[in-house]
C-alpha cells in the first residue's frame, strides 16, 4: 500500500473513441495520445489508469474472490433456492444469471481494462523514447495487465472476443468469440517478447505493488499451464487444444521463445508444459529467494501495509484504504462490530478442507479460524464447521483507523502470485512431462519445508515426497499441496477446471461430508469409508476467558468428555470455573428429523452438502461442471455475433 496506484482513478485517461457496448468508453482526455507517451511520467500515469479498474466493485470482491467458489476448498452455502444473485454462481447455477447486472459490469470492467492496456501498448511501442528503460517497463506492465484480464475472461466466460489493438474510430468492435487457446497463446507471446524489458520488484520503488518481471515470468508459466490444460468448449465438453484445434499447423496457436540460447516453439500441450518449466526455471535462476519461514506473516504483512521484495509475494493488487479493496470485508476473519468496522464474509472454507490437513501442518491454523469477533476484544465460536472463515486476513490488524462504521474499502492488498506458486507450477509441469524427477520433488519439498516444524520434516517432507514414485501419485500430491498452500486465495476453481477434475472433487467432497456426518452420529461404522472418521470430533469443547477462546479439542474426540458442560453465557458464573461450553463440530455435517407421530428418527445430508454444488448433478463426477457464466443479455442485445449457445450446461 506504499504507492497506492488505485488512488489516481482516471487522473489521466487515454483518449477512447466510440465502440460497442462491451467496450464502453470514457470521455476523451484533454491530453493528446502522442503527448502522453512522449515522456515516462505521463506514460506511467496512463498505465495506472489500467490498474485503477482493479478498484471497482466487479474486481474488488466479485472476480477476485466471491465468484471463485464453490470448490473443494472455498465454498459458501447458498440460499435454499436459486435467487438471481451471486449465490447462484456459488451453487454452479450461473447459467440463470444472464440478466444479473454484476455479470454485465464485470464483463465491462475487463474489456475497459483491456482497451486501456492496448492503448498503453500502442503508445509505448510507438513512443519516440520506446527504448527508454522506464518505457519498456510500462510496455511490459501493459501486456501483463492485458494478459491477466483475458485470463479472467477466459476462465469465467470461456471463449470471448479478442482485441489485439485499441479501439479506434471506424474499427469493427462487434466481433465473435475467439477460442481461449488462441488468446492464451497470444498473451504468452506478448509476455515472452516483453518480460526482459521489465524491472524486478527490488529494482524500483513501487516494488510488488506493480506488475514486475518476476510476476511476468510467473504469469507466462501460469498461462502455459492453462494453454496445456482443459477448458469448456462451445459444445459443452472439456477439451485440450490438442483435442480439437490445428495446433501443429496454425501459428496463432504457437509461441516462439529462446531459453538458454536455444530457440523453441510451443504448439502442443506437452510443449506448453515445457514452456512452463523453462520460465519457472528462468525465474528461479534470475531471482530465487527463500520462502518466508512464517506462513501467516505473508498475509499479516498485507494487513499492515508491509510490502517486502524478494519474498513470497511476487505481485499484489495495491488498494487504497477507504476506496478500494474488500479483503478483510468479504474474505478474512469475521468481525461483527469493532473500532475498525465490520465484515460481511462471503468466502468460507469447507470442513473437508480443514480435515484434509496433516495435524502438524502449520498452514492449517494460519488458514482457518474457528472463531469470530463480536467486537475488538470478544471472540466467539462460529458454532458450525460449515461457517469456517479464512484467517489469513483480519481488519482488526489494520494500522490505519478506518472507523467503527467502515466495512468495504479496507485497503488490504490482494496477492495475485506468490513464489510458492512458481515452485509448484515447476513441480507440476516437470511431473507431467517426465514424472516425479528430482527437479519436481525438490520444488515440492521447498514448499512443504516451510509448512512443517523442523522436528517432523524428515518424515513429512522428505519421506512424504520421496515416496511419491508414480506420475499419478505425484500429481495427486500436487493437487493436495496447492489446496493447502493457497486456501482462501481463490486459485482453486481455475486450477480444477484446467485439470478437468472439478466434477470429481465435488463428488468426493460431498461423499466425505456425508461420511463425516454419519461418523459424528455413530452411524454405519461398519462401513470403512465412515469408520475412518470415527474418532473425529462430533463436538468441540471450549472455555472462554477475557474474550479469548481456548479449545479442549480441535479435530478429534477428547479422551475424556468434560464433566461439566454449560451454555457459553454461563461460563463466567460462580462454580463453573472448570466447566466447558460445547458446540457442534462434525455433527453439523448431517441432519436428522424425528417423526412427530412415531418418534422415529431419520438422517440425511446436511443442507450445506445439498445446496453448495446443486448445479452439478452427475453422481459420477465425470461430466463437465457448469462453471461458465453467461454473457449478459445487455451485451448480447447490442451484438450481431454474441450469444450463449452451447456454453451453458443444463
Amino acid at each position: 500500500m506504499n504507492t497506492k496506484f488505485l488512488a489516481i482513478l482516471g487522473f489521466i485517461l487515454i483518449a477512447f473513441t466510440g465502440c460497442k457496448d462491451y467496450l464502453e468508453v470514457d470521455s476523451p482526455s484533454t491530453f493528446s495520445f502522442d503527448y502522453l507517451f512522449s515522456n515516462t511520467a505521463d506514460a506511467k500515469k496512463a498505465v495506472l489508469g489500467v490498474y485503477s479498474l482493479f478498484g471497482e466493485d466487479p474486481y474488488t470482491s466479485r472476480m477476485s474472490c466471491v465468484w471463485m467458489q464453490n470448490t473443494d476448498v472455498e465454498a459458501m452455502q447458498p440460499s435454499a433456492n436459486p435467487d438471481g444473485s451471486r449465490r447462484d454462481i456459488w451453487s454452479l447455477e450461473g447459467k440463470n444469471l444472464s440478466g444479473f447486472s454484476d455479470i454485465y459490469k464485470a464483463w465491462q470492467n475487463n474489456y475497459l481494462a483491456i482497451d486501456r492496456a492496448n492503448q498503453c501498448i500502442e503508445g509505448a511501442k510507438t513512443s519516440p523514447i520506446a527504448d527508454d528503460p522506464e518505457m519498456k517497463m510500462i510496455l511490459g506492465e501493459a501486456y501483463c495487465l492485458k494478459a491477466y484480464r483475458y485470463f479472467l475472461l477466459c476462465n469465467f466466460w470461456g471463449d470471448v472476443p479478442y482485441f489485439d489493438e485499441a479501439a479506434k474510430a471506424g474499427m469493427e468492435l462487434d466481433i465473435p468469440r475467439t477460442d481461449k487457446n488462441y488468446i492464451y497463446s497470444a498473451c504468452i507471446q506478448n509476455l515472452v517478447d516483453s518480460e526482459e524489458g521489465m524491472y524486478f520488484a527490488d529494482e524500483y520503488a513501487d516494488g510488488i505493488e506493480r506488475m514486475n518481471r518476476e510476476f511476468a515470468l510467473g504469469m507466462i508459466a501460469r498461462l502455459a499451464l492453462f494453454r496445456a490444460g482443459y477448458g469448456m468448449t462451445q459444445d459443452g465438453t472439456m477439451k485440450r487444444a490438442d483435442d480439437y484445434l490445428p495446433v501443429s499447423s496454425n501459428d496463432s496457436l504457437a509461441v516462439t521463445y529462446t531459453y538458454n540460447g536455444t530457440e523453441k516453439t510451443a504448439r502442443t500441450s506437452d510443449e506448453y508444459y515445457q514452456l512452463a518449466i523453462d520460465y519457472c526455471q528462468k525465474l528461479i535462476s534470475l531471482s530465487d529467494r527463500e520462502l518466508n519461514s512464517d506462513f501467516a506473516e505473508i498475509f499479516y504483512n498485507e494487513c499492515v501495509f508491509n510490502t517486502p521484495t524478494n519474498d513470497d509475494v511476487l505481485y499484489e493488487v495495491a488498494f487504497l484504504a477507504q476506496y478500494g479493496g474488500d479483503v478483510g470485508w468479504c474474505v478474512g476473519s469475521t468481525v461483527n462490530s469493532s473500532s475498525k468496522g465490520a465484515s460481511t464474509i462471503q468466502v468460507n472454507l469447507t470442513p473437508t478442507y480443514y480435515f484434509s490437513f496433516d495435524d502438524d501442518d502449520t498452514r492449517r491454523e494460519a488458514t482457518f479460524t474457528r472463531t469470530y469477533y463480536k467486537n475488538d476484544d470478544d471472540k466467539n465460536y462460529v458454532e458450525s464447521t460449515t461457517g469456517l472463515a479464512c484467517a489469513k486476513w483480519n481488519r482488526l490488524w489494520l494500522t490505519n483507523d478506518p472507523g467503527s462504521s467502515s466495512s468495504k474499502g479496507t485497503g488490504i492488498n490482494w496477492p495475485l502470485m506468490r513464489y510458492s506458486d512458481v515452485l509448484l507450477m515447476l513441480a507440476e509441469a516437470e511431473n507431467e512431462l517426465n514424472g516425479p524427477t528430482s527437479t519436481a520433488k525438490n520444488a515440492l519439498k521447498r514448499v512443504r519445508e516451510r509448512a512443517f516444524p523442523e522436528d517432523v520434516q524428515s518424515e513429512k517432507v522428505d519421506q512424504y515426497v520421496d515416496n511419491l514414485s508414480s506420475k499419478d501419485d505425484f500429481f495427486d500430491a500436487l493437487v493436495d499441496e496447492r489446496s493447502w498452500e493457497f486456501g482462501g486465495e481463490c486459485l482453486r476453481k481455475f486450477d480444477l477446471i484446467r485439470w478437468n477434475i472439478y466434477g470429481k472433487k465435488i463428488i468426493e467432497t460431498k461423499a466425505t461430508l456425508d461420511n463425516l456426518g454419519k461418523a459424528a452420529f455413530d452411524l454405519e461404522l461398519e462401513n470403512p469409508d465412515v469408520a475412518q472418521y470415527a474418532d473425529y470430533a462430533n463436538y468441540l469443547y471450549y472455555r472462554k476467558a477475557n474474550g479469548e477462546i481456548t479449545f479442549l479439542n480441535v479435530k478429534y474426540r477428547p479422551d475424556d468428555v468434560p464433566e461439566t458442560i454449560v451454555d457459553v453465557e454461563d461460563l463466567d458464573e460462580e462454580g463453573n470455573e472448570n466447566a466447558y461450553a460445547r458446540a457442534n463440530w462434525s455433527r453439523s455435517l448431517y441432519k436428522y428429523t424425528d417423526d412427530a407421530t412415531t418418534g422415529e428418527r431419520t438422517y440425511d445430508s446436511a443442507d450445506y452438502t445439498v445446496r453448495c454444488w446443486r448445479g452439478y448433478t452427475d453422481p459420477t463426477g465425470q461430466s463437465a461442471v457448469p462453471y461458465v457464466l453467461p454473457i449478459s443479455t445487455t451485451t448480447i442485445g447490442s451484438s450481431e455475433y454474441l450469444d450463449n449457445d452451447g456454453y451453458l450446461l443444463n
